[in-house]
């Protein structure tokens, strides 16, 4: 028996009253073991006998197996990952039915047969071995062990069943491909084409499908709002509030109280004001803004939510479990509820708010010269629409300008200090790509009546400066600090994008600077030298799609600078200005609170790891909650077309593949494939690099931001998708079939020859 010491012990000491083994020291002795170690062995290994420590050490193998750190075989012994070569991650689905292991570790991912997808379902957790390389060089994995089922429920349609027979549930995510039997006694009385809420009773193995019960029906399948309800159970979207975080929120009451306000910075007479859209409810930034000489002085006020949201109450484990506010058209998903985003947080007019202040002097260059975080109670002087500030600075209307005659004064400061910051963002290299984005105007009963394009105005480019600003102090705030919080990252381009970059614009005539590592500023010089051609957008949206999505990440001590912000071209960003609607804004918001409330950052609740993890957690749910928002919009795209099969749009070409051409049509910003077997005239060969299909006899070519003419051909509404076909011509000719220049022994050539990636 060896008794070994747990270098660990202080930490598990401060957790627990009796110390558990670490999980690192159990990793250690498995590690160095030259056998697989049962329950009882490794616990003479660490020297304990009685109940009261095996309990508990037991409980932590257990988060260890789940965690894919060991593996419990069937002789009932431990194995770490590492000496078993097996690689734990999750699953991801695709549509066609293979999908793909993530490593946790960040490694390679896992090519997976659709065989091996047979008894998994998208987001489990498995422990995959490398099978082979494949004819493609992608390694491909082989599933061992289930380690967590990842799905429990399953939203999707309902077919068969009639009669007391079987019937199955056909489910709505794209990515889980497998049918969910359903017993005939199990059906809850669903009738066929309903959309429905299966719960997994068996899931699926190699040898059988997966088996569920209905457990609730959601209604018929065009039923209004019926989009909303399936993005939020497909994308497993919390949605409802529990009672102890409604309690929670009413005992908070709906105004500031006088023992909050009193040790607070007064800000009531500083002549805030809050800009937003129409239609908005939930306020939670403010503005102010007057000339201090030659420089001006910048105020943004920020709700005070994390005054309200203790660390560990009930309202944070929602807030975290939520992540963000998910946006649908014409309803929200809050992240907090509407009495404390709509009402005590909410900076409305003619109230007393507690906030959160970032006063920063900005000289005639646009750089930040002095900051500073204040705590904070203000009164809003006026609730503008971006609509009216663009009349007020920039059309100068007489009418309102008496209107808030109040204010006018510092809103004009502030337009004259955005012309500042937009100058030092050009000359900076921030990078402006110009995106369409869309909103649905609906009717009576939720009839779509038209989709019309976002349109914003200058006074949406000042209050996003003014953002940018605040938020890039706080940033240098955690910064100077050496408080864990979490930055907005965004990484530039990686090796690969940037060689596809160059050769494509190497077939135009066109380079991009910086060589192998170029910078904001080579994109922005090239989106500003290319902005009157008629590729431009061809160009712009190659650019795009080499840049990485953002992510959220604390510093990285031993490399500060990869926290930065690419396409804002900024060293230090953090997002601040939202913390109503965004989690991670809340936790920065905690952080530089504890500072201004002079507290040492040893004492914080939170450390670099919680950071990392807290990071990871927010970004997936921040994609989670995108995805279901473009899935929603998807549907009610492809519903507003079901109408209008044979009809003939224009277009832009906005994607080009092996399989076809993508389309979004230029007066309803809705997006269809035209598939590559629509083009009968020709054989089309699809070059990746160009992003063009190109016609084998008659050299036509299709390329990506080219303008085309379509006839919607056919809407799906279940996969959300529109297929388009090009307009019939005299021209037109059927392909005909290649000719078979082989030896009779051989087999004869496919007539329809297209090349696929």
């Amino acid at each position: 028996m060896k008794k070994y010491i747990d270098p660990h012990q202080k930490r598990e000491a401060e957790k627990y009253g009796r110390p558990i083994p670490s999980r690192e020291l159990m990793l250690e002795i498995l590690t160095k073991s030259s056998k697989p170690l049962g329950f009882r062995d490794l616990a003479n290994e660490l020297g304990l006998f009685e109940p009261e420590d095996l309990d508990p050490m037991k409980y932590r193998l257990r988060a260890m197996e789940r965690d894919g750190q060991i593996i419990y075989n069937r002789s009932k012994e431990y194995i770490p990952i590492q000496k078993a070569d097996l690689i734990a991650g999750r699953v991801t689905g695709h549509p066609d039915g293979f999908g793909f292991l993530i490593p946790d570790d960040g490694g390679d991912d896992l090519f997976l047969h659709g065989r091996q997808m047979r008894k998994v379902m998208h987001g489990d957790k498995v422990l995959a071995m490398v099978k082979e390389i494949d004819r493609r060089g992608r390694k491909e994995g082989a599933i061992v062990e289930v380690v967590e089922r990842n799905t429990e429920e399953v939203v999707g349609r309902y077919f068969g069943g009639e009669g007391g027979h079987i019937g199955f549930v056909r489910p709505d995510n794209s990515r889980i491909t497998q049918d969910i039997v359903i017993p005939a006694e199990s059906n809850h009385d669903a009738t066929d084409g309903q959309i429905v809420v299966t719960a997994i009773v068996e899931h699926p193995t190699v040898h059988h499908q997966a088996i569920g019960k209905i457990v609730e029906i959601l209604g018929d399948h065009m039923a209004p709002g019926m989009e909303i309800d399936i993005a939020l159970r497909s994308y497993d979207l919390p949605h409802k509030w529990t009672k102890q975080v409604i309690a929670e929120a009413d005992k908070l009451g709906d105004k500031a109280t006088e023992k909050d306000i009193k040790p607070r910075y007064d800000f009531r007479g500083v002549p805030l004001v809050t800009i937003d859209g129409e239609d908005s409810r939930d306020f939670d930034d403010a503005v102010f803004c007057q000339r201090e000489g030659d420089n001006w002085r910048l105020v943004v006020a920020i709700a005070d939510v994390s005054h309200y949201v203790p660390i560990g109450g009930e309202l944070d484990k929602e807030a975290w479990n939520r992540s963000t506010s998910v946006y649908f058209p014409a309803e929200v998903i809050p992240m907090l509820p509407e009495a404390i985003s709509n009402g005590l947080c909410s900076l409305n007019p003619d109230v007393d708010r507690l906030c959160m202040v970032c006063s920063c002097l900005i000289d005639q260059q646009g750089k930040i010269v002095e900051y500073e975080f204040l705590e904070a109670v203000m009164h809003s002087f006026a609730r503008l629409t971006y609509n009216k500030m663009a009349s007020i600075v920039v059309d100068e209307d007489d009418a309102l300008r008496d209107e808030y005659s109040h204010v006018v004064r510092h809103l004009d400061d502030l337009y004259s200090l955005y012309h500042v910051l937009r100058q030092a963002r050009d000359e900076r290299g921030s990078m402006d790509f110009e995106t369409t984005e869309t909103r649905i105007i609906f009717g009576d009963d939720r009839k779509i009546e038209n989709i019309l394009p976002t349109e914003r105005n200058d006074a949406h480019k000042i209050i996003e400066e003014c953002m940018i600003t605040a938020n890039v102090c706080s940033a240098r705030f955690l910064k100077e600090h050496k408080i864990p919080g979490l930055h907005r990252v965004h990484e530039g381009p990686d090796q690969e994008g940037i060689e596809k970059v160059h050769e494509f614009l190497k077939g135009l005539g066109l380079t991009l600077g910086g060589g192998d590592k170029p910078q904001p500023k080579n994109y922005a010089n090239l989106l500003a030298t290319v902005i009157d051609r008629t590729d431009a957008h061809l160009i712009q949206t190659v650019l795009l799609r080499s840049l990485s999505r953002a992510v959220y990440a604390p510093v990285n001590p031993e490399k500060p600078e990869t926290t930065y912000h690419f396409g804002l071209a900024q060293t230090d960003y953090a997002h601040f200005t939202s913390p109503i609607r965004r989690y991670p804004d809340l936790l920065v918001h905690r952080a530089i609170r504890h500072i201004v409330q002079g507290k040492t950052v040893k004492s914080y609740d939170y450390n670099h790891a919680d950071m990392k993890a807290l990071g990871e957690h927010c970004s997936t749910n921040e994609r989670r909650a995108d995805d279901a928002s473009r899935d929603v919009m998807a549907w009610l795209k492809a519903e507003y077309m079901q109408n209008k099969v044979g009809e003939t749009f224009t277009g832009v070409i906005s994607g080009v593949t092996g399989f076809g051409l993508f389309v979004e049509l230029n007066e309803v910003y809705v997006e269809g494939l035209v598939h590559v077997t629509a083009l009968t005239s020709d054989y089309y060969h699809f070059d990746a690099t160009r992003h063009r299909l190109t016609g084998e006899s008659s050299g036509k070519k299709y390329n990506l931001g080219d303008s085309i003419e379509i006839v919607v051909a056919r809407v799906d509404l279940d996969e959300r998708k529109v297929d388009f076909t090009l307009p019939k011509s005299k021209d037109d000719k059927p392909r005909k079939p290649r000719r078979n220049t082989k030896k009779k022994t051989q087999k004869k050539a496919p007539k329809k020859i297209t090349k696929k990636t």
